[in-house]
């Protein structure tokens, strides 16, 4: 029997947990093993040149939704293909000629040219062949790639380093470069055996592709949007609070915030997305309440058992992994555990109205959480002087969120029902 919508989206959301988890894994032991023994000022140098161009490449990562839903309506691969890539290839030539420059003078940190190029170029492949592998739904190469790349990086970094002689940053540079670039030509060999390549042409802008740029500028916007969000919350940190309230929220709460992200609302986007858009494309609208159905399931019970863990043993979780120095990050912690339920249940929410096309919905939705976010702030600091108003404002702005998306879905799944009632009438 064939696999139901449902089924595939379901087995490789689970598949893409473990996935993450041992990409996850690989990334933390690799970095607590070189905090050991690399120098603090080198590490911070390799992370802020990657935050930096990982920044102006992450826009087109917008371009994966709006490519899952046009291809899934028109079928259009060949012009939805040159269109990004296209993008993708004026996106890399800005970043060459304005962050690279900006990163050597302005910065005046000290990368070699070529390693900073490698970096831009292997990027920009790995975005290529993961929104391309994300539109033709291909879900196992991507949870192969998620460990692949983070596993490729730590055996090239030990050669660099060991048998190449080079510096502990230089290997570091060179094996994000090439690992990124290995993970790119593992997606390419993997996608071609089942799909062809499409040609690169001129593109024919007719009206839905015209849509179609319009809606990956708008997923471009949001993207933007969110990373916003969590830069504001540092902004906030910074102009309110104390350097170790700043070092709570940085080495603590933040990474954790990552982590919860990639493991339970990333793959919402990845693998339910294009599901739900395939099977509104089919009218198979029974297939995305079954999928509702399990995924508000996981995601009540994920946040609860989150909840109650924060709640009793966040402290001991935090003391456990990071020096006595960061307990007073245990009740950010516990704070950020009370919203992420609607976190989870929100991406399927935004997932549901993107796979309709509302593209412009989805942007509205996060500026609302943004604005909402910054007025409970100054809101809750008239009660409190507390870290806390930052992590409880931020929880406002993903709720309201929430609110806003659960009256839009609720909008679209009582015109489906209006629409299949008059289909019934009029077949009888």
């Amino acid at each position: 029997m064939s696999e139901t919508s449902f089924e595939r989206a379901k087995r490789s959301f689970i598949a893409a947990i473990w996935a993450t988890l041992a990409s996850i894994s690989l990334g933390l032991a690799f970095k607590i093993w070189l905090a050991q023994w690399v120098a603090k000022s080198d590490l911070a140098l390799y992370h802020t040149v990657v935050d930096i161009i990982s920044l102006s490449l992450i826009l087109l990562s917008g371009f994966r939704t709006s490519m899952v839903v046009s291809f899934s309506q028109t079928k259009n691969a060949q012009d939805i293909t040159n269109i990004f890539r296209y993008s993708l290839i004026l996106m890399v030539l800005l970043t060459w000629g304005i962050v690279l420059p900006y990163i050597k003078h302005q910065l005046k940190i000290d990368v070699e040219y070529v390693q900073l190029v490698g970096i831009i170029l292997g990027m920009g492949f790995k975005v290529y062949f993961t929104n391309q592998i994300g539109m033709y739904r291909l879900y196992h190469i991507a949870n192969k790639a998620i460990w692949i790349e983070p596993m490729v990086q730590i055996v090239l970094f030990l050669i660099c380093y060991y048998l190449l002689q080079q510096s502990a940053v230089s290997s570091l540079f060179f094996s994000l470069m090439l690992s990124s670039i290995a993970v790119a030509a593992y997606m390419f060999i993997q996608r071609r055996k089942e799909i062809a390549t499409t040609p690169l042409a001129p593109v024919q802008l007719d009206p839905e592709m015209r849509s179609f740029v319009k809606k990956s500028m708008l997923s471009s916007l949001e993207v933007g949007a969110s990373i916003l969000m969590i830069y504001i919350t540092v902004l906030l940190t910074v102009a309110y609070f104390t350097v170790d309230e700043l070092g709570d929220f940085q080495v603590v709460v933040r990474p954790m915030f990552a982590y919860m992200t990639l493991l339970f609302v990333f793959p919402v986007y990845r693998y339910i997305l294009p599901e739900i858009a395939q099977c509104l494309k089919q009218g198979q609208h029974q297939q995305i309440a079954q999928m509702r159905r399990w995924f508000y399931t996981l995601g009540i019970t994920i946040s609860t058992v989150f909840l109650l863990g924060m709640i009793f043993y966040s402290e001991e979780l935090v003391t456990l992994i990071f020096p006595t120095t960061y307990a007073t990050a245990a009740p950010v912690l516990m704070h950020f555990a009370l919203f992420f339920g609607f976190m989870m249940l929100n991406a399927f929410q935004v997932a549901y109205i993107k796979a309709h096309g509302h593209f412009l919905q989805s942007l509205s939705i996060r500026v609302a959480g943004v604005v909402t976010l910054i007025a409970m702030f100054y809101i809750l600091r008239v009660f409190t002087d507390n870290v806390v108003a930052v992590i409880l404002a931020m929880g406002c702005g993903y709720l309201m969120m929430f609110i806003i998306s659960s009256v839009i879905e609720y909008r679209l799944i009582q015109q489906h029902k209006r629409e299949y009632s008059e289909l019934a009438q009029s077949n009888s």
